[in-house]
């Protein structure tokens, strides 16, 4: 019998039991002969399946393409034509009960092989028929259950971006009037990211932070609000001019909310975050840098070459970092003019160019020594430009966050 779907009467997506797939069909007993089921075949061309009954409880389905090329061959109508149906029935077909599941359904169709969905199953309620049922129809309701869930997740995680981009709104309102030349650029893998950042302006200067939280879209997401609340709760405590002090505090934060303290037992995970954090003085014009695992890069107007200020190797929350660990501050003098690049690993580990491999920073310092006299506006998009030319037909690797800007 082929799948009405007005039959059904039932909300879209609201499919949820066997029962939902169930359409009445006739049956016959176990005694009708084949020439009966013939012309029953040949009177409902829509007839697919057919259910065999005995003692009320249906014991076989008698599938149409079988049955009819069968009794189609040389001398079957004779040998087989007044003998019982049961001849070209499938003995053991799929029966399930009304109440089942659609996943659990789907989960026993795949189990009972191709014939499940070609030939249909069989429905029943307190062991006697109700109807039967329709791979094709099963496939449909399955891809269409998919589809809704797929639906209401990406609903989920666009809102979740919302949320993670107003988290990020005030920092870009504060840079834009802190900083006259500067550019932060920040792109998420996926709809959301791993990566955040924090900028704040003081009466006697600015504090910046990036930082690459473990892993891109949703888990990553969840790492920047557990990272990105504890560095709030840190400037709140301890004020931003002390970048070093602030690392150690979220450290402590971090590894305290996700139980990630060494020798306290096994842990589930390993999570933390590459970071810099900076404070600049408006009097003294001196950038106060501590890194995680994030160099700084500073190019003066009188230099011939991109210099590295080196991050330490020891990253923010994990497992393995000390809850006492300390970070050193690094106080750098910044000529008026100076060019100054904070990546995180998105940028230099892309992979691309003729020889897939990866970005690198001596591209990247190539790039700001090319347009170092341009404002970071350029700067930054000459290096995006540059990044998706190196990343041609590549997959986006991690979620990209860079601040380029001139104090």
């Amino acid at each position: 019998m082929e799948f009405n779907a007005s039959r059904l009467h039932l909300p879209r997506f609201r499919l949820s039991v066997a029962a939902d797939l169930c359409v009445e069909t006739i049956s016959v007993l176990s005694d009708t002969t084949n020439f009966a089921v013939l012309e029953l075949f040949t009177e409902r061309r829509d007839l697919m399946s057919l259910p065999v009954i005995e003692a009320g409880h249906p014991i076989g389905l008698i599938s149409r393409n079988i049955f009819m090329s069968q009794m189609s061959k040389p001398f079957y109508h004779e040998l087989y034509g007044k003998k019982s149906c049961i001849a070209f029935m499938d003995k053991e077909p799929l029966i399930v009960d009304a109440n089942m599941s659609i996943e659990a359904l789907t989960f026993r169709a795949v189990e009972s092989g191709e014939k499940a969905l070609a030939d249909g199953f069989i429905v029943t309620r307190n062991g006697e028929l109700a109807g039967v049922g329709f791979g094709l129809q099963l496939m449909n309701v399955v891809a269409n259950m998919q589809a809704e869930k797929n639906r209401q997740i990406m609903h989920s995680i666009d809102y979740a971006s919302v949320i993670q981009r107003s988290l990020l709104r005030p920092s870009n309102l504060a840079l834009s009037d802190a900083l006259d030349d500067a550019h932060l650029e920040w792109q998420p893998r996926d709809v959301v990211g791993g990566d955040f950042y924090h900028f704040a302006r003081y009466d006697d200067g600015w504090f910046a932070a990036i930082a690459d939280c473990t892993g891109h879209g949703v888990p990553g997401a969840f790492m920047t609000l557990i990272s990105s609340s504890t560095l709030t709760q840190a400037l709140q405590q301890l004020g931003p001019r002390d970048p070093a002090r602030l690392i150690a505090e979220v450290n402590r934060g971090v590894k305290g909310v996700l139980g990630q303290v060494e020798g306290q037992g096994a842990t589930e995970s390993n999570d933390g975050m590459d970071a810099a954090f900076l404070w600049f003085d408006n009097a003294s014009r001196q950038l106060h840098f501590a890194g995680a695992k994030l160099a700084l890069f500073q190019l003066d107007p009188e230099q011939q070459a991109v210099q590295t200020v080196d991050a330490e190797r020891m990253g923010v929350g994990y497992v393995d970092t000390p809850m006492d660990y300390q970070w050193t501050n690094k106080i750098i003098h910044i000529p008026d003019g100076s060019l100054m690049f904070l990546t995180t690993d998105g940028l230099i580990d892309q992979i691309g160019g003729a020889k897939d491999i990866a970005y690198g920073k001596r591209r990247m310092r190539d790039v700001l020594l090319a347009q170092r006299t341009e404002c970071a506006r350029h700067v930054s998009q000459a290096m995006l430009d540059d990044y998706q030319t190196w990343q041609g037909e590549q997959p986006r690797r991690d979620d990209l966050t860079f601040f380029c800007f001139r104090p």
